[in-house]
């Protein structure tokens, strides 16, 4: 008996040192691929905590981090997506074949380091997008440029190809405190831009010659000065081929009336033209966005509103007011209850709330948010879903 004991914890020490062995090829392989997502995951951080400082800019900018979750999670299965149409011209098979070679490749672009860093760009560029367009949708007109040029700032910053001083250089616009006398040949630049020209020349070290070669190619800097569309226009000889970013320095110094459409070039050059040129709002797209546990949220102006798009979406999913499947209840004193009862008889049969005027009932809304997370919780139908 005792030789048995002997041999049986032998082979239990062969097992387990056999076990050993593989957890850590295994653990090697995840720390691998791990690294191999990094990048990913810092743009997915970077673009958080961009949106996430927006409510200096204005305090309607609040967004949470599982919210941002969900965006995430939504550009991870786009690029899927994309990732399985390219796979999927393979000779045809029978049903469960096919199946299993849809499953197959997503295994080998795990492992391979060409399709992987495919990916991972994928990746980045789809959390870039979807992020910022999650935000942008939120945000007034007036600022969304300005967002879209603080992500690409923020990009270009932690990639190295600019610095976090040439970005303040462009925010506050350096001036010389020195006065420094204008050249006769320079005098068509009024003192405000010469204190621009001047500023840059003192502190920005790229700028280290400018003064002199103004004075010098006098006849260009004229002309290009008075161009109408300066920011599309080369710079005279010695500054022609500065990067696009001290340019923006150069037209915040002379030309700040095109510094607006020189930042839309800029931003299309590095992020591309989608994030500056924006869909027409659709509801729809919203809509695939949200789930019955995600309510949409409208904040709205007078003159605008959104039931009739909410109701033509309901039509083609067969949510109407006829078939008692859509609730519109403007809210007021005496509705918390009728709400709540629709919220609940929602939940449990499947159809759509609209809740509007929801800024008249602000104590209200707390509790009726707490009502959401049980009804989330305990009852809620597929086919539920909540507008405020």
């Amino acid at each position: 008996e005792l030789i048995e004991n002997l041999e049986s914890s032998k082979k239990i020490s062969v097992e387990i040192k056999e076990k050993v062995e593989i957890a850590k090829v295994t653990e090697a392989m995840i720390n691998e691929a791990s690294e191999a997502y990094r990048p990913a995951a810092s743009r997915g951080a970077l673009v958080f905590f961009l949106m996430n400082e927006l409510y200096k800019v204005h305090s309607f900018y609040m967004f949470s981090l599982e919210s941002f979750v969900i965006v995430v999670n939504r550009a991870i299965d786009i690029v899927s997506e994309q990732m399985k149409k390219k796979k999927e011209p393979v000779p045809e098979g029978e049903p469960a074949e096919g199946e299993q070679e849809e499953e197959e490749p997503e295994e080998t672009l795990e492992f391979t380091p060409k399709t992987l860093k495919i990916r991972v760009q994928k990746l980045i560029d789809s959390i870039t997008f979807e992020g910022f367009n999650y935000t942008r949708r939120g945000t007034f007109e007036q600022h969304k440029l300005l967002i879209a040029t603080m992500l690409c700032f923020r990009i270009l910053i932690r990639k190295g190809e600019i610095t976090t001083t040439d970005v303040n250089s462009l925010i506050k616009r350096e001036v010389c405190l020195d006065k420094i006398n204008q050249p006769a040949p320079l005098k068509f630049f009024s003192e405000y831009v010469w204190s621009g020209i001047t500023g840059l020349d003192k502190n920005v070290p790229a700028f280290g010659m400018l003064l002199q070669t103004m004075e010098q190619e006098y006849l260009q800097w004229k002309k290009w000065y008075g161009e109408e569309k300066a920011e599309l226009i080369d710079l005279p000889k010695s500054f022609k081929d500065i990067s696009m970013f001290y340019k923006l320095l150069v037209l915040r110094a002379m030309r700040p009336d095109r510094l607006t459409n020189a930042l839309k070039e800029f931003v299309n050059h590095y992020l591309g033209t989608q994030f500056t040129e924006q869909d027409p709002f659709n509801m729809e797209i919203v809509y695939k966005e949200m789930k019955p546990n995600i309510p949409g949220f409208f904040v709205l102006f007078p003159g605008v509103d959104p039931t009739p798009e909410v109701e033509k979406i309901g039509e083609k999913y067969g949510i109407t007011a006829s078939n008692g499947k859509f609730v519109n209840i403007s809210m007021g004193q005496g509705q918390e209850e009728i709400a709540k009862k629709a919220l609940i008889k929602a939940a449990q049969e499947g159809g759509w709330i609209m809740i509007q005027n929801v800024h008249l009932m602000q104590t209200w809304m707390k509790i009726f948010e707490r009502d959401l997370e049980v009804v989330c919780e305990n009852l809620l139908a597929k086919k539920s879903q909540i507008f405020t």
